[in-house]
């Protein structure tokens, strides 16, 4: 199957480098699957797992949103951060949630709000997801 380079980079570290058959994002607007030929494409990425498939084994990463471009054959992951799954401070993003949880009731209607409560669901889905796989 043909590869790909795949870069995921985040402010304080250089997370991820190396060939990949697959990359599953997880985009703004929705999950998608890049693939060696894949179009040109520059997304948005939500909260969410990264998981990069390579010669029958995966790897997993979580990211706090970002931006993904793909051209030619290498896809460039800017995350705002990013850790390997089973490095990901659990503990922290449930006190995120909490903290927002408190706070998002408190705000007035608008813009604001309504991303704060996309924000809010999204690192929901995301510690859910986190602790029932990594209990398994």
């Amino acid at each position: 199957m043909p590869t790909f380079e795949v870069s995921l980079v985040c402010p304080e570290a250089l997370v991820f480098v190396g060939d990949a058959n697959q990359v599953d994002l997880p985009g703004s607007e929705g999950d998608l699957g890049v693939l060696a030929g894949h179009a040109p494409i520059v997304t948005t990425l939500r909260p969410g797992i990264v998981r990069v498939i390579a010669d029958g084994g995966d790897e997993k990463f979580v990211i706090l949103g970002g931006l993904a471009e793909f051209s030619a054959s290498s896809l460039n992951i800017l995350a705002d951060s990013a850790s390997p799954i089973d490095e990901f401070d659990v503990a922290e993003l449930k006190a995120k949630i909490e903290d927002m949880e408190r706070t998002v009731p408190t705000r007035s209607a608008g813009d604001e709000l309504d991303r704060e409560i996309e924000l809010l669901d999204q690192y929901r889905t995301l510690h859910q997801y986190i602790t029932v796989t990594t209990a398994l």
